[in-house]
């Protein structure tokens, strides 16, 4: 598939005269945040469609969400603006661990602040608003911890979304939270880690490489584990019952996954993401849950995975329940995939009938949808 490039791609800065102030306590001055445009604002600038990438994600949407994002496809660039942003902690030209910390000249490593999903769409909301002019999404979209920056984003600025969708995200359960308390250990103990202050040259790769193996086998189902490898020795001709050493096929392929995630990402921008994940909760600081539910004015989308057991579904559909006992306008569908949490990812095609009905609400939409649609089969 040929990846479909940002109509335009760029850094915004801020917070030059005064910190921008963290949930956690700490604070960045200034702040940058990397972001990529697919399409173009309209004159009344409604059209702008925000995507929240998960966590290992970046503002170059379309690379990994290349289903839905282009001409015709759910989020079509020839009637919406598409806008991808980089989050705070990433390493992909957002302020990060990698990035120069202007106190010391050197890089921020494991000086780094603690940093949440709130402040994360509280730097969106800056770019958003201040640099691109844009006083309301007509969406906000995305998975895993894109879902919960779709969902802060109707509890911290109701009056800034129309729609939100959220994929697979909730508040961590206590698996949840037990995994990623691994996946930090992995890197932690790694003893290239030096308290996060490494070198390029001498990362923790091992660290990092078990996090993500960690990881893959909570993004993916049983089920597809036994279709794909079942008791399979390794393709490359290993014998698991002759060597200590020797895997069977999922290891084989646990193993080239996280060496091929060694060499595009960073150990501490994972620590501050998946502490990030974490501690996100739907209640604003300093609310109950029914009083920052009030607040939501958008119409949201919530869709379980079905196989997931990350984000199980039943934990997608109570969330959606209490939305709606609070009056809010909160539709729940499911993703049939047997892809566990990647399903998002992995059988994205499939969330189109889901997605599409919701963006094209009103009846001018649809028939202007639906007239084009006809127009493309002749």
């Amino acid at each position: 598939m040929i990846l479909l490039e940002p109509t335009f791609e760029s850094d915004y800065s801020f917070a030059h005269n005064t910190p921008f102030h963290l949930d956690g306590g700490g604070s960045l001055q200034p702040l940058t945040l990397h972001y990529a445009m697919y399409g173009r604002p309209n004159s009344e600038r409604d059209n702008v469609i925000l995507v929240c990438h998960a966590l290992s994600g970046s503002a170059r949407a379309a690379d990994w969400w290349p289903e839905m994002i282009g001409d015709g496809r759910v989020f079509d660039t020839t009637r919406y603006c598409v806008v991808g942003i980089n989050v705070i902690g990433s390493c992909y030209g957002s302020s990060g661990p990698g990035s120069i910390n202007p106190q010391t000249g050197q890089a921020y490593g494991g000086e780094f602040p603690l940093v949440t999903v709130g402040d994360m769409v509280r730097a969106q909301e800056q770019l958003i608003v201040n640099h691109l002019g844009i006083k309301r999404l007509h969406a906000v979209a995305g998975g895993s911890i894109g879902g919960m920056q779709a969902l802060e984003w109707a509890v911290r600025f109701p009056h800034r979304v129309a729609r939100c969708i959220s994929i697979g995200a909730t508040p961590l359960s206590a698996m949840g939270l037990a995994l990623n308390h691994l996946q930090r250990l992995a890197i932690q103990n790694d003893p290239h880690w030096q308290e996060g202050n490494y070198s390029r040259e001498d990362a923790p790769v091992a660290g990092l490489a078990l996090a993500r193996a960690i990881a893959m086998c909570s993004y993916k189902s049983a089920d597809l584990f036994n279709e794909r490898f079942q008791r399979r020795p390794n393709r490359n001709g290993d014998n698991p019952r002759k060597s200590l050493h020797d895997r069977f096929d999922v290891a084989g392929y646990l193993d080239y996954q996280a060496k091929t995630f060694t060499r595009r990402f960073d150990a501490n921008s994972y620590l501050i993401l998946s502490k990030a994940m974490d501690t996100f909760d739907i209640s604003c600081p300093g609310e109950s849950e029914l009083e920052t539910l009030h607040k939501i004015e958008a119409q949201l989308l919530l869709i379980g995975i079905s196989s997931d057991w990350l984000f199980p579904v039943s934990d997608v559909k109570s969330l959606a329940e209490r939305l709606r006992l609070t009056g809010i306008d909160a539709r729940y569908a499911q993703l049939r995939s047997s892809h566990g949490h990647d399903g998002f990812l992995a059988d994205a095609n499939l969330l189109t009938p889901l997605i599409r009905p919701l963006l094209i609400s009103s009846r001018e939409e649809r028939r202007q949808f639906h007239a084009r649609a006809v127009g493309s089969c002749v």
